[in-house]
């Protein structure tokens, strides 16, 4: 079994995941543009052949520093070509770098070719050529923090080009970007239910060819005559074969069975005749029905009662003027809903601000890239206009009051959270009694923003009615008061998890959203757990571990999401090891790192019991963050009480700990007492938790305690607070 690495559109990882998932794959996880996963090699033939989202299918060969030319050169002398390049045969490299000493691609590209060639001059005298357009074998060299990845490309030109594509428009979208549409809109089960597609703005036909390929179970790759790998010394053709042979077995039969159900207009009538062509091209033309017609005089076709309405209209920056697009999406989303009830639509838009000149509510909303241009991708159901819209009910006195108190929150931080940039904050927590919830606010480096509501248990003696009524008053005033539409308000009622435990399970949506703090990235789920993955209230915490890690190794215990193996790598740690005993965490803890850039063997993930590592381990760490639950009582290992056996976990990391290292000690229990007799022999201690508050858990001043412990022969300083004004 190999490992493999999956590159897409940034915003396609999650569907690529699943897709890759459902070809056989195994060990897959996301990362940033892109999905990391294993199997044999009819796995990564699979991958090529039936992804509709994936670029390119990268098969890593070998990691190294690469921190100037000579150890380039080196490093890409260490790998033996003539296991995957004939002396007779072509190449091409491509080179990408990012944060690294070697800035430009073509140097990098140039010593890559250099070492390989001069590998084969010296082992036999001859040497293989270079062709960018086709090559028997494609390099991939990927610079990043001055490690270069070497791999070579099995597609071997992106896998977006289907072979059917004949001519485009002026402003063609890419093949994947549209099965990705199509797959978020939900069209598989929509044509499985007897639904229609139709594209008012069909352009040169790629969504509608796309959906016809994908309702007829026609591998996307079955055209294309080239791959990456059809020259490379470990091709097996046989397999090859038969994968092609069963490609086409399917093709048939989903052709042959497939409705005309395919419908696309265009004001052009030079796209129409493109897009024709290109459904010629594809197999696809006898199910289609094209015509000329503005889109804003589409109507559903006779007879078809449900389908989705899917399009991308221009932006502004591609086909029209800005200042023209607001009244465009106007009218279309007028012309959707007067037309359309009872159909989905689905609608690529420019950006938020055009999604909003629609005169619908998006029921959801997903940020897609059509190449380096961010879009938002709209889905609505819908539904006949009402005669009347009912107007909102007036706010209780009581919230009233909430909603004065959310506004007069939001007036007093939003001045020092842009100027420290903070996007994930605590904007409210039982600041009135009666109304008992805290309200938490995730957001991106795009502006987007999502609330999280955890209602407090009410008082026994409050009526069920009252506490409901309440739970749906906090629910409104807080979208109304943000901004934030119904869908991105997750809503929990907290209780103490049986046996007090520090994680419970609510829903099973799998539903993360990427939200942004200190510059780096993270996955937060707000419906499916007690915690999101991100403690807010540790935001100050995770950014002193970051400066105390520079040239460090890190360890992290009870690592949950390893948010601060994050922030380590992003300090400069020499590497990071992250431990946790589920397996869950520490999968999403992967992908927190991948989606920061922190992949390979410098970042060890392990699971494990926190206590059951640190007796076996025996390296050494200059730096140990532990931030244990309360209590947990896990089956696969001890029982854990945070009061009782903190002693014993702090003295088991001093074994581990470097001579001048930090151990960086929290914990969320409120009536915690750590125990200083028993630890002053072995540790300086200092407290730090009142400085390690945040300014916006101000009312919370005891929801976490923070210590930071170093042996006693220490002569560095201990707090890293100390001299320096705190930012809470």
């Amino acid at each position: 079994m190999s490992a493999y690495f999956a590159t897409c559109p940034k915003g396609l990882e999650y569907l690529l995941r699943d897709e890759l998932v459902a070809l056989g794959a195994a060990d897959v996880r996301e990362a940033l543009a892109g999905v990391h996963f294993a199997g044999e090699l009819d796995t990564a033939y699979r991958a090529c052949l039936w992804s509709r989202l994936a670029s390119r299918i990268l098969l890593p060969l070998a990691e190294f520093d690469a921190a100037d030319g000579e150890a380039l050169y080196d490093g890409m002398q260490a790998i033996d070509w003539s296991e995957h390049l004939a002396a007779h045969a072509t190449f091409a490299i491509d080179a990408v770098t990012a944060q690294s000493k070697l800035t430009h691609s073509q140097f990098i590209a140039l010593r890559a070719k250099d070492a390989i060639v001069d590998q084969f001059r010296q082992r036999s005298g001859a040497r293989p050529d270079v062709d960018t357009d086709e090559p028997d074998v494609r390099i991939n060299v990927r610079l990043r923090r001055d490690r270069a990845t070497v791999s070579i490309d099995l597609a071997g030109t992106p896998l977006h080009r289907r072979g059917w594509r004949e001519v485009q428009g002026e402003a063609p979208l890419k093949e994947n970007l549209a099965a990705a549409m199509l797959l978020r809109a939900g069209w598989p089960a929509i044509y499985a239910e007897g639904g229609a597609l139709l594209d008012p703005m069909c352009g040169s036909g790629t969504l509608l060819i796309e959906g016809a390929l994908m309702a007829a179970d026609v591998a996307p790759g079955w055209r294309r005559d080239y791959f990456g790998f059809l020259g490379w010394q470990k091709h097996d053709i046989a397999l090859w074969r038969g994968l092609l042979e069963e490609a086409r077995t399917r093709a048939d039969a989903g052709l042959r069975s497939l409705r005309s159900c395919f419908f696309g207009s265009d004001a052009d009538p030079r796209m129409v005749q493109t897009a024709k062509r290109n459904a010629q091209e594809a197999g696809v033309a006898g199910f289609f029905t094209l015509d000329k017609q503005d889109a804003l005089h589409v109507s559903p076709p006779p007879g078809i009662e449900r389908g989705l309405v899917i399009t991308n209209p221009p932006y502004g920056e591609r086909l029209g003027e800005r200042g023209d697009m607001p009244a465009l999406y106007r009218a279309l989303g007028e012309t959707l809903r007067a037309r359309f009830a009872g159909w989905r639509a689905a609608v690529l838009a420019g950006d938020a601000e055009l999604g909003r000149a629609m005169p619908l509510r998006a029921d959801k909303r997903y940020a897609l890239y059509n190449g380096a241009l961010e879009t938002v991708l709209l889905i609505f159901e819908l539904h006949a206009r009402d005669e009347a819209p009912r107007e909102a009910k007036p706010l209780s006195s009581g919230a009233q009051m909430l909603k004065n108190r959310l506004e007069k929150n939001l007036r007093h931080l939003r001045k020092r959270l842009e100027r420290e940039g903070i996007a994930c904050w605590r904007a409210y927590d039982q600041d009135m009694p009666e109304y008992a919830a805290a309200i938490d606010v995730y957001g991106d480096d795009r502006g987007n923003q999502w609330l999280h509501v955890q209602e407090y248990r009410a008082p026994a003696e409050i009526p069920v009615e009252t506490a409901r009524q309440r739970l749906r008053e906090i629910v409104r005033v807080a979208g109304e008061t943000f901004g934030v539409p119904r869908e991105r308000v997750a809503l929990k009622t907290r209780e103490r998890g049986k046996g007090g435990s520090k994680y419970g399970h609510f829903d099973q949506r799998g539903d993360f959203i990427e939200v942004e703090e200190g510059g780096l990235h993270f996955l937060v789920n707000l419906t499916d757990y007690l915690d999101t993955g991100l403690f807010l209230d540790h935001r100050w915490v995770r950014g002193k571990v970051r400066e105390l890690s520079q040239g460090r190794r890190f360890l992290n215990l009870f690592a949950y999401t390893a948010t601060a193996s994050v922030y380590a790598a992003a300090g400069g740690a020499r590497d990071t090891t992250s431990v946790d005993l589920s397996a869950t965490y520490l999968d999403w803890a992967s992908r927190n790192l991948a989606l920061n850039g922190f992949t390979g063997t410098r970042h060890r993930l392990v699971q494990a019991d926190a206590m059951d590592f640190l007796k076996r381990e025996r390296e050494h760490y200059g730096l140990i963050y532990v931030d244990p639950p309360t209590f947990s009582n896990s089956k696969r290992a001890e029982d854990f009480d945070v009061q009782r056996d903190h002693v014993a976990l702090l003295l088991a990391c001093g074994e581990r700990l470097s001579q001048d290292g930090v151990i960086v000690f929290s914990n969320n229990f409120r009536r915690f007492k750590l125990d200083r007799e028993a630890l002053l022999e072995h540790f300086q201690i200092e407290d730090v938790s009142q400085a390690s508050i945040p300014f916006d858990f101000a009312r919370r001043h005891d929801i976490h305690g923070c210590w930071l412990l170093r042996r006693p022969q220490a002569d560095a300083p201990i707090n890293p607070w100390a001299g320096a004004r705190i930012k809470k």
